[in-house]
């Protein structure tokens, strides 16, 4: 605490309502800092969560502390090198840009216009559990062949494997609670491996798996689910309330639709889903001149990155003009670059398009306001608008 005194004197409360104060201060004067508050290492500056999430040899995912790993076991999300690529490598030709548009782009639209045929007519309604989140579970259950499983149920599955996976976090054991969803969505997603590649994404995962067990491709799927999730409902809520939070950048996306990609990456850059992600030291390193030791815990900030000032100027600003507004790091660099990134790039852009055209004058419920808050995972709480 006396050599990292901002790091020591951060609060878990402080990251968790709004971390963006502290991670200014801690980007400019102690870029790799000590926190007691996470017990970890955190790094905020840019160039150094680049070298780091580039450099998996120094700071791996493969450790069994790692939490999800302890709830699904090993997938592309806790291994790194040849192990890494055998889990990751299977999946990686459904998840290439042309082959995301092919499969997805007409299931993202239709279900995006179902959920708005829903709320259409009442002028007002709550979009994070009418739109963001329904969308982004139709679209997993359709991505692993689940389509003859409820929603309900499928969302009970994640909510349980996200509560374990924060347990863990805290220092309790896996609940059972976790272990059973996750049996039940193996279970479920088997006979999807069977099916025609062009069916689902674990059945294309399945038909080029290599040297992958079922139970290793069905790990990977509940990654997939995870993240397909709880990262793109997030993505999908944080941007509706920068973009209708401003009146005059609403307008410019409403004046001119070609605006749509740029302003999902400002959104992307200005409050990420998933403001951190973990790793571990394998040897004594210097980082940003703090000496790190092997073992120690290190998690990158992907929210202090993405505001740093030396990168974008005047970063704690929306600008959905932002020319480059795509040098964020939220979808991670290096070999755990995010896999979905294409998927929910075309959610997102699909969502905030069809909202705005079809729901004249939204804007936020002043009446009612929400904003992100989460420590690892960040989103609003509730996103209630209105229209005319």
């Amino acid at each position: 605490m006396v050599a990292f005194p901002i790091g020591g004197a951060a609060t878990l409360e402080e990251l968790e309502a709004d971390p963006h104060p502290i991670l200014a201060r801690l980007c400019e004067q102690e870029p790799v800092s000590w926190l007691p508050a996470l017990g970890a290492w955190l790094v905020t500056r840019r160039d150094l969560v680049l070298q780091a999430m580039r450099d998996p040899g120094t700071f791996t995912v493969d450790d069994p502390r790692f939490s999800t790993a302890q709830v699904v076991g090993p997938s592309m999300l806790s291994l790194d090198g040849d192990a890494h690529s055998a889990h990751r490598d299977p999946f990686a030709r459904a998840f290439r840009l042309d082959a995301v548009r092919e499969r997805f782009t007409e299931v993202v639209q239709a279900e995006t216009d179902r959920l708005i045929d829903a709320i259409a007519g009442d002028g007002h309604a709550e979009l994070r559990r009418s739109v963001a989140g329904p969308l982004s579970v139709r679209v997993m259950i359709v991505g692993l062949g689940l389509a003859e499983t409820p929603p309900q149920t499928v969302l009970g599955w994640y909510k349980a494997i996200v509560a374990a996976v924060t347990d863990i976090t805290a220092g309790a054991p896996v609940p059972p609670a976790g272990r059973e969803a996750f049996a039940e969505l193996v279970a479920s997603v088997d006979p999807a491996l069977d099916g025609d590649p062009d069916t689902s994404l674990v059945a294309a995962a399945a038909g080029d798996a290599g040297g992958l067990s079922r139970a290793q491709v069905a790990s990977n799927a509940a990654v997939l689910l995870f993240g397909g999730i709880e990262t793109t409902e997030g993505m999908i809520a944080n941007l509706l309330i920068h973009v209708l939070g401003d009146e005059g950048q609403r307008d410019l996306v409403l004046a001119d639709p070609g605006l749509l990609p740029n302003a999902v990456e400002e959104s992307l850059r200005f409050e990420p889903a998933a403001a951190v992600i973990d790793r571990y030291a394998t040897e004594d390193v210097e980082l940003g001149g703090a000496s790190i030791r092997q073992g120690d815990p290190v998690t990158l900030s992907i929210a202090g990155a993405n505001r740093d000032p030396d990168v974008f100027v005047d970063p704690n600003r929306f600008d959905a003009q932002r020319p480059n507004a795509h040098h964020h790091v939220t979808f991670a660099h290096g070999p755990h670059v995010c896999l979905g990134m294409h998927l929910a790039r075309l959610e997102a852009q699909t969502a905030l398009g069809r909202l705005l055209e079809r729901l004249p004058g939204l804007r936020l419920d002043t009446a009612r306001p929400s904003a992100p808050r989460g420590l690892v995972f960040r989103k609003p709480p509730t996103l209630n608008v209105l229209w005319d």
